[in-house]
């Protein structure tokens, strides 16, 4: 009899345990179910560009002379530096746009690496840079250059190329990411609509990478050389989708 009893009671134990665990599993069941539906999300991109002009040049023009004389080589300096201001002056530019870096002086007989066939024994080297909101104007000066050598002023391609930048780009911003977002939100809801779900609330959001490319090529490194420009914003948004 005892036996009977204890047969029961495991018998018993046995499937009230069941029932709990197939409840349990029920209730786990339907709480991934409540998950799932929780973290349906659409992922798009929205993009907004505007074209833009360069509101700054910065033009730099290195002279270098060579003379077995150091006063010499220097007063070659000064006249052709002399030359090159006067001609931005005449083209309306004022002397606070225009800044002259040290005079650098290369004795080569102190290089031990210096051939022997160094054309003089002094090279002097100096910088004359134009920092001009003025961009055309400069585009303009940059163009009759030839001017200058025909003066008899020698201009070294060691300065570099010229630089035009867009200085205004948080003034423009705020429009561009509110432009590329509203992009995105359109996208969202096409998909919305497709799916038979509602666009609900934003999960996540990434504004990008703000590039600025020339206006007619897609080559960054090119931009600074390039007057028309190109400013473009890629935003990445998650939102979350309704029934």
């Amino acid at each position: 009899m005892l036996d009977g009893t204890r047969g029961w009671a495991l018998i018993a134990a046995a499937a009230i345990l069941g029932g709990g665990l197939i409840g349990s599993a029920y209730i786990a069941a339907q709480g991934l179910e409540r998950f799932r539906m929780a973290d349906r999300v659409v992922v798009v991109k929205g993009s907004a560009e505007r074209d833009v002009s360069a509101d700054l040049a910065i033009w730099p023009l290195r002279l270098v002379a060579a003379s077995d004389a150091l006063d010499a080589g220097q007063a070659e300096i000064t006249a052709a530096r002399t030359k090159i201001e006067q001609f931005l002056t005449a083209r309306g530019f004022q002397a606070e746009e225009m800044s002259v870096e040290r005079l650098e002086v290369t004795d080569t007989t102190a290089n031990a690496y210096q051939s022997n066939q160094a054309p003089a024994r002094f090279i002097l080297g100096q910088t004359l840079t134009l920092r001009s909101e003025k961009v055309a104007a400069v585009v303009d000066a940059i163009s009759h250059s030839g001017e200058l050598v025909a003066q008899g002023v020698v201009l070294s391609p060691d300065a570099g190329a010229p630089q035009f930048r867009f200085t205004g780009l948080n003034a423009i911003k705020p429009e561009l990411i509110a432009e590329a977002t509203a992009e995105a939100r359109r996208a969202a809801e096409q998909f919305a609509r497709d799916s038979g779900s509602a666009v609900g609330v934003i999960r996540d959001a990434n504004q990008g990478v703000i590039q600025i490319l020339p206006r007619d090529r897609d080559d960054a490194y090119a931009e600074t050389q390039s007057v028309e420009k190109r400013v473009r914003v890629v935003t990445t948004v998650t939102y979350g989708l309704q029934d």
